[in-house]
């Protein structure tokens, strides 16, 4: 079992889509986000039936980041009850899963690594 997750979520249109996906990379609270247009949602909302297009977002994290991925989505998205469903990755290829690590790392913690992989012996 790893401590990454899968954050899924929808949105309306490409523009929130981008929006919400280049804060989280730019902020390293998620290292991957895809955003896949051509979703048909049906769902009730407020007593009714309602069916929509949308774009399903799939938020690449960990753990210990979720609380933030949530408060990224509350702030940038505008449905008043935005999707936010977690999926552990329980397992996954070794390579992906650091790459994960390095990039859900700040930018001064990878400076210090990269400086001690320097460092001559």
């Amino acid at each position: 079992m790893t401590d990454k997750v899968v954050v899924y979520t929808t949105c309306g249109n490409i523009t929130e889509a981008e929006a919400i996906a280049r804060s989280l990379i730019e902020n390293r609270r998620a290292a991957c986000v895809n955003v896949i247009p051509g979703l048909l949602s049906y769902y009730r909302w407020q007593g009714k039936v309602e069916n929509d297009t949308e774009l399903l977002v799939m938020i690449k994290t960990e753990r210990g980041l979720v609380d933030e991925v949530r408060r990224t989505l509350e702030t940038l998205h505008s449905y008043d009850l935005p999707e936010m469903i977690v999926v552990p990755i329980i397992a996954g290829s070794a390579n992906y899963l650091e790459w994960l690590d390095q990039e859900l790392r700040p930018e001064e913690d990878q400076e210090e690594s990269d400086e001690a992989q320097q460092a001559p012996e």
